[in-house]
């Protein structure tokens, strides 16, 4: 990851590496800021180390944590939101020889907070657009951080947060460290070079661990398949939190292209943009695409620079790359599948026009085959391979699979197996696929309770734990709703009726119900990111049960389709 962009800070210093609106950074001054967050990050380390204070030896039990499966590293966290100090912070963890933890500012903070716990970092870099969340974030945090604002040059500003947090380290602009004194950190084949939180059922995120070598073998196929220069311009549509992101980042970086960050103003012009900064790569989820359909953006021939299209995160409609393959002509279009445990993308699918609409399935474009290095097998419920044509549990094994998740031997343990009659690891998806004899892999949806939501994988369970708690209620479904070819475009909440509201089911409650809803929906919100919080929530004085005495999700469902579900089940 690192030795790519710092081979093109060689090759190309004054060529762009970062466009964030319309303000660019050259590979130099990129390749300077990181390293002098690297050179900060590295000084007061060991000159707390030097003088017995400070982490106590807590980066080495941090390295030893992660090693229960696979991967042992040092780790730190990044604070912030497409802004040049976020991404340099990237750089500057990497330059470190640690890997990164993203943190996104527009999530719940009490998620952020159990993350940054969680990973055991004890630094965070924080950019311009997070700072003033930065007190909020650290309220009752355990551990004593160092703080690094780059973009902090105010005396007064740096004062107050300082004031306001004693217990932890603030460096401001003010205190980096030139870039000259930095001086690169080791990190090996097997460290992590990322560490990024998915949606977990028991309701707590789960930490992937991704390996230098996983990231490796990922951008040396994608930089060779797309023929990636250093005239090349990467869209970067993706938060840093979203592990399609690191495609952006670093199959640019590798060859000395540029990445184009819009803003969230340019975001809802994503026609606009792409013409305005000349994008020759776009790499976006299809609800993207479904986005510029509706609102008319996929003209025949609207942008001609672009040369590759590529979509992944979630199924992706034939409709959708019809109509991108006539507005980017001189383009080739690509579907990408994979979840984060196999590095960003394990399969692709080539779209050939007419050949491919007889190759898709229910309208939705084939995941194509594994990326070299990659072996696919799909398996019945005990994980045994079955023949071609028949539908089953994609898994696969192969360079890109990674350690496992962050100290949760148990749920590596359930995800990462060897199948009968194989020697190595293969990762359960979790997806059901069929793959014909003679044709490409195809897509049919979920084998688990898990939906893609705006590209995002989510845990319908997380939401429901969370429902359960805001609710004081025993019972919580969460449904992907409405429906798409992509999954789902939201949830909505099935929560049990609180006794109280039950004992009055004789009078005229509906106000308290409609309150009682709403309040639920309210304290949810700040629990949950944007992509999972309910639309609303319905209350339900008896859930329906199937054959098993299970709660029927598809009796919920069909509620949801139908008219009196505007009301109360």
């Amino acid at each position: 990851m690192r030795d790519g962009f710092l081979r093109s800070l060689a090759r190309f210093p004054e060529r762009p590496a970062l466009a964030i609106g319309d303000e660019e950074w050259s590979y130099a001054q990129l390749g300077a800021r990181a390293a002098s967050v690297a050179a900060t990050l590295d000084a007061h380390t060991q000159r707390q180390a030097g003088s017995g204070r400070g982490t106590g030896g807590r980066e080495g039990a941090a390295h030893s944590d992660g090693a229960d499966a696979g991967g042992a590293s040092r780790l730190t966290a990044v604070f912030g939101h497409r802004h040049p100090s976020a991404f340099a912070g990237i750089l500057g963890a990497l330059l470190r020889g640690h890997g990164y933890v993203p943190l996104n500012p527009s999530f719940p903070l009490p998620r952020s907070q159990a993350m940054l716990e969680r990973s055991g970092c004890e630094a965070l870099v924080v950019d311009a657009t997070a700072s003033a969340k930065l007190v909020e974030l650290l309220d009752g945090f355990p551990r004593a951080l160092l703080i690094l604002l780059p973009d902090a040059a105010d005396p007064a500003e740096l004062s107050a947060l300082r004031a306001a947090l004693p217990a932890h380290t603030v460096l401001g602009a003010s205190d980096l460290r030139p870039a000259s004194d930095h001086e690169l950190g080791a990190a090996g084949p097997d460290d992590i070079a990322y560490l990024l939180f998915t949606s977990g059922s028991t309701g707590q995120p789960k930490g992937v661990m991704v390996a230098q070598r996983n990231v490796t073998a990922f951008v040396d196929v994608m930089v060779e398949r797309y023929g990636v220069t250093e005239q090349d311009r990467f869209s970067q549509t993706f938060d840093l939190t979203f592990d399609l992101s690191v495609f952006d980042m670093f199959c640019a970086w590798e060859r000395g292209a540029c990445v184009c960050v819009p803003t969230a103003q340019q975001k809802l012009f994503p026609s606009k943009y792409v013409k305005q900064h000349a994008l020759t790569v776009w790499f976006s989820v299809p609800s993207t695409g479904v986005l510029m359909s509706r609102l008319r953006m996929l003209k025949p021939d609207s942008y001609p620079s672009l040369r590759w299209t590529l979509f992944c995160g979630e199924a992706l409609p034939a409709e959708i790359v019809t109509q991108f393959a006539e507005a980017a002509p001189a383009s080739v279009v690509e579907n990408l599948y994979g979840p984060t445990e196999l590095t960003i993308a394990c399969t692709l699918y080539r779209w050939r026009g007419e050949a491919s609409l007889g190759e898709c399935a229910h309208g939705v474009v084939p995941i194509g085959e594994p990326y070299p290095g990659m072996r696919a097998i799909v398996v019945d419920e005990q994980l045994r391979a079955l023949p071609r044509g028949e539908a089953g549990e994609l898994l696969l094994a192969g360079p890109q699979v990674t350690p496992g998740y962050w100290q949760d031997p148990e749920r590596t343990a359930a995800a990462f197996v060897v199948p009968p009659g194989e020697t190595e690891t293969f990762y359960r998806t979790g997806d059901r696929v069929r793959w014909p004899d003679g044709g490409p892999l195809l897509y049919l949806g979920r084998v688990d309770n898990q939906v893609k939501i705006q590209g995002y994988r989510v845990e319908l369970g997380e939401i429901e734990a969370v429902l359960r708690e805001v609710a004081a209620a025993e019972v919580a479904i969460a449904v992907g709703w409405p429906l798409s070819t992509s999954g789902a475009d939201g949830v909505v909440g099935f929560v049990q009726t609180p006794e109280a509201l039950l004992r009055d089911a004789d009078t005229d409650n509906g106000a308290a119900r409609d309150a009682h809803a709403a309040q639920v929906v309210a304290a949810a919100k700040t629990r949950l990111p944007g992509y999972m919080q309910p639309s609303r929530v319905l209350l339900v004085d008896e859930f329906p049960l199937n054959a098993n005495g299970k709660v029927d999700r598809k009796a919920l469902a069909a509620r949801l389709a139908a008219p009196a579900a505007e009301g109360t089940p």
